[in-house]
């Protein structure tokens, strides 16, 4: 790749790299809006600053006011703006960008006409994390029916009416599905336009001692005519978005050459990490956003460590491996079962198993553990029916803030995981529970002025209201929920408490619990401190991911540069456990559930992936045909007859759901024991001690293999953390997609099907390519003309290096 190379180039990026070591140092995330709908954030969940003293430059699409008093920035975008721009501002002296993407969005209006008369009638559904409050429908016109309007982005919704009280299901919508509770869900469709394809592809890099060149190509069907050319060069040139970390690249050091687009830097002056940036915007659509992450002008390969290629292992130090006998004590009480109390798990089990390298086998480089404090030597009554005792061998009832449980051990024994992992290349993230404590820990009777009140004013217990009053609710009477809302002096305490857990352990980060019963202004004051006590003077990224079940509005709302790294991505999981398991669903869902996630949170995002976890039942329980797709709750199979695998051929389905956790953007996260595919149904029984070696069926000790070479290819190949994603086919068999970055593509052919498939696909012309290597296998099959013809074997997959 050769091109012109201005004598200027020095100056600018000179200027970029000294940025990026010394100014803004997050970078700015693209800023989501609706056409004509006015939108606000905190200027400081856009980044960190010492400084706030900014001023935006007037954007012609896109109206920006800031309020320097209270932080706030509102946008609005032209009720006709629909793609992508960029948003200027001046700080200390230093102009800074970010993208921000417009949307006309489609609106659907939902009708009911109820044969009785209700006081409240709403609309609720996964669209709006299934608030029965916030979608009132009216009868405007005295009709008797009564109607509302939402705006939706393509995809599969569930949803219901809600009148006083009452769950209704659509009369008048035959489509519908069991929702696990013994009664349906309406569902409802949105297709995507067919606006033909739309993408920036990768297309190579040439890295010399001097300089970093770098190229995409634009593909846009319907046919329109090349960014370059004669005729239109220079205002094509305008419908190029590229940023060197938040600044814009000057038209001068681009080269658009057909539908080519080349970039050349000064390899000196891209000392550290960076990041590039590049999409187009043209005719009112946009691209994808191209995101190469650079060390020293070379993009990332397997010698530098940065959060997206984490590979988490989540398990419960309780249920994970008994390490010191002498530390077994489990809880005596006569209603107490065995599922439900401590069972001899412990730090030096951890250790030993780090020590075996039974991770680095497998492929793990971080490491989830489950809360380590210290928690109550009774039994505890359940509330709901039939009111089971448990013990805290969980760890979320803590009765002291800086103490370990000593049925795990010590905290010397706590750091030792930490450095013990470390010398392993392995990550450890602590659990930290900020929402609650035990009635048994000294600040209940220290502060109670700290925690909210159990008792509504309507007589009710303001217990297990997840949604109706989100921050305030408490999960058990004997569990004081913090009342973060009414006190500063709580938000401080909890936020110093984890900064503390951090420093004393060494620890590389958190998985936060029940995010969303707390406000977010606890999570920027947490944030605030980790950035001032941990990232900056040690320059290091502490990486935090929470849970939250909700809405994609209510969970991104924590994810961004002021408070969280990521979530969970339950929604997505929640579309891909049936697409994969129900014959009939095709992957075409899947693929725009995901499209949509990448629109919320990013292509290349940190979110966490799963298959289970220790509040979601087991995907064996699922897969062999234990459970029903829709049961969301299966507590009593999980006490009266708990899953067993009893067709070994189910181990499949589960390797395939690997294959795809393994191979898209987010992080997977891989739950104790699924690596060999451990059955079992809600909690407790999702939480069964964990097997080694001897203890595996043979059928166990095959998918455990299977799942190593799995997880090692993610690994070992970076365009599966860090590459584009590009469909080639959905249909209810098979997913096919390529994974691209400046140092390989990955395709990916997965084929839920029982039977073999025979799979043709076309490839991208310009990518010319000649061969397909299969990665585990290493068969090669000759491409011809971007024509690549494979055999998948039934419930199956393949990965290939594309050259």
């Amino acid at each position: 790749m050769k091109f012109f190379k201005p004598f200027f180039l020095f100056s600018f990026l000179f200027l970029v790299s000294s940025y990026a070591q010394n100014g803004i140092q997050d970078i700015i995330k693209p800023v989501n809006l609706i056409a004509g709908k006015t939108d606000s954030m905190l200027i400081s969940d856009m980044f960190y600053s010492n400084n706030y003293s900014l001023k935006f430059k007037e954007n012609k699409e896109v109206k920006v006011n800031y309020n320097k008093r209270t932080g706030k920035v509102y946008f609005k975008a032209d009720m006709n703006f629909a793609g992508m721009t960029l948003i200027d501002f001046k700080l200390g002296g230093t102009t800074y960008s970010f993208p921000v993407r417009s949307r006309v969005q489609q609106k659907f209006k939902f009708f009911y006409k109820p044969e009785k008369k209700y006081n409240k009638l709403t609309l609720f559904g996964s669209f709006n994390g299934w608030d029965r409050g916030n979608l009132p429908m009216k009868d405007e016109n005295g009709d008797g029916i009564f109607e509302t309007e939402v705006a939706l982005e393509p995809g599969r919704y569930e949803y219901k009416f809600w009148g006083d009280g009452e769950e209704i299901v659509d009369p008048n919508n035959p489509d519908k599905k069991p929702n696990g509770f013994g009664d349906f869900n309406s569902l409802f469709n949105v297709a995507n336009p067919n606006v033909g394809k739309l993408f920036l592809h990768v297309d190579g890099k040439e890295i010399s001692k001097s300089e970093s060149e770098f190229s995409f190509i634009y593909e846009n069907e319907p046919a329109s005519p090349s960014l370059g050319g004669k005729d239109g060069n220079v205002i094509e040139q305008k419908n190029i978005i590229a940023l060197l970390n938040n600044q814009r690249i000057d038209k001068k050091y681009i080269k658009i050459e057909n539908d080519k687009i080349e970039f050349s830097f000064s390899k000196n002056h891209l000392k550290g990490k960076n990041l590039l940036r590049v999409a187009v915007n043209k005719n009112g659509r946009s691209t994808n956003i191209q995101s190469i992450v650079l060390f020293n002008g070379v993009p990332a390969d397997n010698n530098n460590f940065t959060w997206n290629d984490g590979i988490i292992y989540s398990l419960m130090i309780d249920r994970f491996n008994d390490g010191d006998k002498s530390l077994n004590k489990p809880i005596v009480h006569d209603s107490l079962f065995e599922k439900a109390n401590y069972m001899g798990g412990d730090f030096q089990g951890i250790i030993n198993k780090i020590n075996d390298g039974y991770f680095d086998s497998l492929g793990i480089n971080t490491i989830w553990i489950s809360p380590v404090y210290d928690n109550p030597n009774q039994a505890y009554k359940e509330s709901p029916a039939p009111h089971r005792w448990f013990s805290g061998y969980h760890g979320y009832w803590p009765i002291s803030s800086f103490d370990v449980e000593e049925k795990f051990g010590t905290i010397e024994k706590l750091k030792e995981i930490v450095s013990t992992a470390h010398k392993h290349k392995i990550k450890i993230l602590l659990d930290f529970v900020a929402n609650h404590v035990h009635e048994n820990h000294p600040l209940v009777k220290q502060h109670p002025e700290w925690f909210g009140k159990l008792q509504l004013p309507d007589g009710r217990l303001n217990l297990r209201l997840w949604d109706e009053y989100r921050l305030t609710t408490w999960f058990e009477p004997y569990l004081p929920k913090f009342n973060f809302v009414g006190s500063e002096e709580v938000v401080d305490f909890q936020a110093s408490n984890a900064v503390w857990w951090l420093k004393t352990t060494g620890a590389d980060g958190f998985r936060q619990d029940a995010v969303k019963h707390m406000p977010n202004e606890f999570w920027r004051a947490l944030n605030q401190k980790i950035k001032h006590e941990i990232e900056l003077p040690m320059n290091v990224t502490i990486y935090q991911i929470g849970e939250t079940f909700g809405s994609y509005e209510l969970i991104s709302s924590y994810v961004n540069n002021g408070q969280l790294s990521a979530q969970f991505n339950f929604n997505l999981y929640d579309t891909a456990l049936p697409t994969f398991l129900d014959k009939k669903i095709s992957f075409s869902v899947l693929d725009s559930e995901l499209k949509k996630s990448f629109l919320v949170y990013g292509e290349n995002n940190l979110m966490g992936n799963i298959m289970d976890s220790h509040d979601k039942n087991r995907f064996m329980a699922f897969a062999d045909g234990d459970l029903e797709l829709s049961q969301w709750s299966a507590t009593e199979e999980g006490w009266n007859n708990p899953p067993k695998v009893d067709n070994p051929a189910n181990y499949e389905k589960a390797k395939l759901y690997y294959a795809y956790m393994n191979t898209i953007p987010g992080l997977p996260v891989i739950y104790y024991g699924s690596e060999f595919g451990m059955t079992g149904a809600s909690d407790p029984d999702n939480r069964r001690m964990m097997r080694f070696g001897n203890d595996l069926s043979k059928d166990e000790r095959k998918m455990l293999e299977d799942v190593r070479a799995i997880v090692n290819i993610r690994k070992k190949h970076t365009a599966l953390r860090y590459g584009d994603f590009l469909t080639l086919r959905t249909d209810e068999n098979v997913y096919a997609y390529i994974r691209s970055d400046m140092n390989e593509r990955i395709l990916v052919v997965l084929n839920k099907n029982e039977n073999s498939q025979q799979v043709k696909l076309q490839l991208p012309n310009f990518y010319k390519i000649n061969s397909a290597s299969d990665v585990i296998s290493e068969e090669k099959i000759k491409v011809k003309k971007g024509k690549l013809e494979i055999t998948v074997n039934g419930v199956g997959f393949r990965f290939f290096s594309l050259k």
